[in-house]
Order: structure tokens, then sequence, then C-alpha cells
């Protein structure tokens, strides 16, 4: 038995909610269906939400061992489903949508999902920045580096999978701060946040070098790299990772819908302080809601506030 769901033409956060309930409606029939097709031959806009509601929906299905297909992908959903590498994890039904032959070539700027994505200004304040920050971080590389491998010498950096922009993976560079088995740790230590977020302020896995870097949030100085690269952004949403987001829920990913960066609206604004991630996911909408190069400008001097107080430390 197979089962059809049609999508609407713009899969934002309203829409995805229904969508998401549509699809587990038909995972949780008896008998189930063998496939679930999603059609989205009408549908030429998604932002997060739609694309946190595919997701949510494979795994439901993956869950009941039913397929899952889409149906008439229009060059706009393609493209999204490219740049965000999900065309690899998603069945395309053969055939050509008829829509695509004659349609133009997509533009970026159709697909972006907050205008602070396709700015020029604030790529070009991002390349600026991070071109001064890496200058910043080549010269106090070298005390940095001394310091952590006298501690215990081990590796001078720590990557990890982010998402970045409609949950788009890249690595993360930092200068290490935790031993070199923390991830092994991590569930030997209590979450001190509600929610996908994790935190613990006296977190064991940190070393002696780390808390210093962490206080000062000199550990963060390698992500200027990821800002050159364009994979964050000097200013925006705190970057989640894979397993974050797996938790999420639909509104949740509304989030992604703007680049990551290196402070934002969490960071500023009490970054140790928050316990629930409701109040992260307020503070991420907050800033795009008010976004303007302006308002970046204003959150970079407020992080240099923070950084030369006692509000300073990391998350």
């Amino acid at each position: 038995m197979t089962c059809v769901v049609s999508v609407p033409p713009n899969l934002t956060v309203v829409e995805a909610v229904e969508f998401e309930r549509q699809v587990k409606a038909y995972c949780k029939q008896q008998p189930s269906p063998q496939t679930i097709v999603i059609d989205l031959s009408d549908t030429t806009f998604m932002d997060s939400s739609g694309l946190g509601a595919l997701m949510i929906s494979y795994r439901a299905c993956q869950q009941q061992h039913i397929a899952i297909v889409l149906r008439g992908v229009r060059e706009q959903v393609r493209m999204v489903l490219t740049m965000t590498d999900l065309d690899q994890l998603f069945t395309l039904e053969p055939g050509t949508n008829e829509a695509d032959v004659a349609s133009p070539e997509v533009k970026f700027a159709e697909i972006t999902t907050h205008p602070s994505v396709h700015s020029k200004g604030k790529r070009a304040m991002d390349i600026v920045g991070a071109l001064v920050g890496l200058g910043i971080t080549a010269i106090l590389a070298i005390p940095i580096i001394i310091a952590i491998k006298l501690e215990d010498g081990g590796p001078i950096f720590f990557k990890q999978v982010r998402c970045s922009w409609l949950g788009k993976r890249f690595y993360i560079w930092k200068f290490r701060s935790m031993v070199t088995d923390a991830e092994a740790l991590k569930a030997k230590v209590k979450n001190e946040v509600e929610g996908p977020l994790f935190k613990n302020e006296n977190d064991p896995r940190i070393t002696k070098v780390g808390r210093f870097l962490r206080r000062t949030s000199l550990d963060e100085l390698p992500q200027f790299w990821n800002v050159l690269r364009g994979e964050m952004s000097l200013v925006g949403t705190r970057p989640p990772t894979p397993d974050e987001i797996e938790q999420y829920k639909v509104p949740e990913w509304q989030r992604l819908d703007v680049k990551p960066g290196m402070t934002g609206e969490w960071q500023v604004n009490g970054r140790s302080s928050v316990k629930k991630f409701e109040d992260v996911i307020r503070m991420d909408l907050d800033y795009q809601k008010n976004w303007s190069l302006m308002y970046d400008v204003k959150l970079i001097l407020k992080t240099i506030l923070v950084l030369f107080s006692k509000k300073a430390g990391a998350a």
C-alpha cells in the first residue's frame, strides 16, 4: 500500500507542523503502508522548519520500516536538498518535473530563509573580521599551544561536527580545553540544562588551561577560520550539534534559518545563566527578528564588553 502526502507551495513552520502530523498519522496506520510518497510538485520554497519536518518524517518512517519517496521535486527544493547533502539521504522518484524544464536558473536568493544569509554587507564584515581575528589568533596561538602541550601533551585543536544554515554540517574548530577523551566521558557528566543542549558549569573534563581559555573565550579563536570559509558568521545563533538537532521539534528548526555565529544574543545575555532550551530558542528568534548590520555591530561591541567583565565564560 502506498500513501501520498501533498505539500503546499510554501513549507514553513505552520505547514511543516501539519505535514509532519500527516506523515506520522500514516505511520501509525494498521496495516502500515509500504511506501509514503511526499508530493512536492507545487512546492517552491522550504525553510529550516520544512527541512526539519522532512527529517523527522524520515526517522518516523525508518522506525516503522516504511519507504519514503520524494515526488516532483522542483529546482528550488532540489537545490536546498543538495546544499544540505540531503539529496544523498532521500529517494527521489524518477522523472522530471515539467515545471522545471522551462524555469529559469534558480538564484541563491530565491531559496534563502533570512535576508542575513545573502547580505553582501554582512559577508564583507565577516571576511574583514575573520582576517583581523586570524591575525590576532596567530599572535596568541604561540603561548596557548605551549600551555596546552605542557599540561598533558595532547592535541592542540578540538574539532567537532556542528550544523550551519539549514542544518548543513561542518567541522567547528577550537583550541582544546578538555581532556583528550572528553567525548567518551560525556555520559558520566550531569547535564545542567533543560532540553537538547548540554552544559555543566563545573565539567570535570575541562583542563586547568582549558578553564582559563574558556573564561576568556580564547578557545574560540580558531572559529575565525570557520567564519572566513562562510560556515559561520561573526554574529548569529549558537551552532548546534547533530545530536541536538535530532531532538528538535519542527518549530525549533527555525533557529537554523540563519548562519551560526561566534557571538549572538545568547552569548551576550548571560549564556552561563541560561538553563532552558526554550530561552535559547527565544533569543535566536529575537536575533532573526531584529537583525540588521547595525544590530550585528551592536552585538559585537556588547561581546567585547562581556569578555572584559566577570560575565565572560564559554558555553
